[in-house]
């Protein structure tokens, strides 16, 4: 057996456990392009780049250090900044997970994957980017201080091993099925490799001087006002990038940024409020793109104190809610309802009978008045919602859709808007009664339910803790079958969604708004804002 086949029946089987034929179709273009002998960029190979693009960042960003945000605001940036060992594309039918930093990547058994790294690659910071670099980076995440959010995604990993300048061997304790997703340099977080000497050099201000690897460089960061970059005009993908300067500006009203667009002062959005999107689509000026991407918009409650601390109230709550009405009057008809936090792009894994099959949460007042007449609190209860004031696509629409609801079972709600960075402190704190939020660009259940709902966790906003939700998540973690991790997975969501320390709302289009000037835009159903092949015509 030569050393391709072996490699290609190594894909073959984990592709086969995953059911992901997108991993496939990765593994295998790594087994060939190891054979015809690697990603090579032909040496001196330079771009030419021209042209300031200027995008209109709506959303907030709290940080552009990968392993310390869980903000796709955030990695809007920081995926132009920085690569990952392995990358996200897209064909327009299949997302895939292929090599990126890495020339390739062997799965060796079901627990060791081998990654050769590309030769010649450099920090911003001209440091290289090698075997010890990588290995510095995973265990920042895996083990660093202070702790990062992205931990999770390495518990499993027992070993990194530097075979050479160039190699590194990875070996998990278990099978890991989320493993392509955590590696990648963007949703993945984990998988994401910063510059060892910029951390040393600025430590928890990295956040605010971030050194990768990517088409762009940083140059700075004016609070309030913009992000900007420059090209890196030795990065390793051949002609890449063509811009010569991006500008991210920071824009709280979006509105006004569609005007800006209009008037050609602004050539992207890294989103799009629904209610604006009539007037996108219209425009010859601009093109929009996105669909129903993998993620999920819930309204929490805050289950460390009363009165939520009561499942009784939560069940009403869940029960109270009326998501068709939401989808026509806060999302403007693009979402679908969620009864589960699993999505539709998880096709392994959504069940598109779910709205009858009776799993999940669903609107019904009746039921949602029962579950009231149980709670302690039979009296009127007064809660605090929390609305930031940059919440994505829908705005405050979801709290004042669901103030009313919540009336109707004797929950008074007061809306409290609240700016953005002091909302994320507070949320973070569990300073909170209520708040809706948006959980996107997941693109595997474990992503989608482990690190949000887990005992402990720094996503679990709402303070819930289940042991035997835990304990599903982590035996999923561990099993490649398909078949046996849908059945964990869904028993993980019938507690959570049983138990309602969120209301689930809807699964929802992301849009990303460009002028018809712009081209080389490559859409990936991840939130992401890849400006990497993009030029001005």
């Amino acid at each position: 057996m030569t050393e391709v086949d072996h490699r290609k029946i190594l894909a073959e089987r984990l592709a086969a456990k995953l059911g992901r034929r997108t991993v496939l179709k990765g593994m295998a273009a790594s087994a060939g392009m190891a054979a015809a002998g690697g990603l090579l960029m032909p040496k001196g190979a330079r771009a030419q780049q021209s042209g300031h693009l200027r995008v209109a960042a709506l959303n907030h960003i709290d940080t552009l250090d990968p392993h310390f945000t869980g903000f796709l605001s955030a990695i809007q940036v920081i995926n132009n900044i920085h690569n990952g060992l392995l990358k996200i594309t897209y064909d327009g039918e299949a997302v895939r997970f292929e090599p990126d930093l890495a020339e390739t990547w062997d799965l060796i058994d079901d627990k060791t994957h081998v990654f050769k790294l590309r030769e010649g690659v450099m920090f911003h910071d001209g440091t290289p980017c090698d075997a010890e670099a990588v290995k510095a980076s995973l265990l920042r995440v895996k083990e660093g201080e202070p702790t990062s959010p992205h931990a999770w995604k390495l518990e499993l990993l027992d070993t990194i091993e530097i075979l050479d300048p160039l190699t590194v061997r990875l070996t998990f304790s278990t099978p890991y099925a989320f493993f392509p997703v955590a590696m990648t340099g963007s949703t993945g977080r984990a998988g994401t490799i910063v510059s060892p000497a910029a951390v040393e050099k600025y430590g928890t201000d990295y956040g605010r001087n971030p050194v990768g690897t990517g088409p762009f460089k940083f140059v700075s960061w004016r609070e309030n006002d913009r992000i900007e970059l420059e090209a890196n005009p030795d990065y390793f993908e051949e002609g890449l990038p063509k811009l010569e300067r991006v500008t991210f500006v920071i824009m709280n009203e979006p509105s006004s940024a569609v005007a800006a667009m209009f008037a050609g002062q602004i050539d992207a959005m890294t989103d799009c409020p629904y209610q604006l999107v009539p007037q996108i689509t219209a425009n010859p000026r601009t093109e929009l793109y996105g669909d129903v991407e993998g993620n999920y918009t819930y309204v929490a409650m805050n289950t460390r104190r009363a009165p939520f601390d009561d499942i009784n109230l939560r069940r009403a709550v869940a029960a109270a809610i009326d998501r068709e009405t939401l989808l026509k009057q806060a999302y403007f008809g693009n979402a679908i309802q969620a009864y589960s936090p699993i999505s539709p792009p998880m096709t392994d894994f959504y069940d598109p009978e779910i709205a009858a099959s009776g799993r999940g949460q669903h609107f019904d007042l009746t039921k949602a008045k029962e579950w009231r007449a149980k709670a302690a609190n039979q009296g009127e209860i007064t809660v605090n919602y929390m609305m930031s004031e940059t919440s994505g696509p829908t705005g405050t629409r979801i709290a004042q859709g669901v103030a009313p609801m919540l009336a109707q079972i004797g929950i008074k709600a007061n809306l409290e808007l609240i700016e953005a960075a002091n909302w994320v402190k507070r949320r973070n704190s569990g300073d909170f009664d209520m708040f809706d939020f948006l959980w996107s660009a997941d693109l595997d259940p474990d992503e989608t339910l482990y690190p949000e709902f887990k005992t402990g966790g720094a996503w679990n906003f709402p303070g819930w803790e289940s042991a035997k939700f835990d304990d599903l998540c982590k035996q999923a973690q561990v099993i490649l079958d398909v078949e046996e991790r849908r059945k964990l997975y869904y028993e993980a969501e019938d507690i959570l969604m049983d138990e309602a320390p969120i209301a689930i709302v809807a699964h929802i289009k992301v849009y990303k708004v460009l002028a018809a000037n712009v081209e080389g835009f490559q859409y990936v159903p991840a939130d992401l804002l890849n400006l990497h092949t993009v030029s001005l015509a």
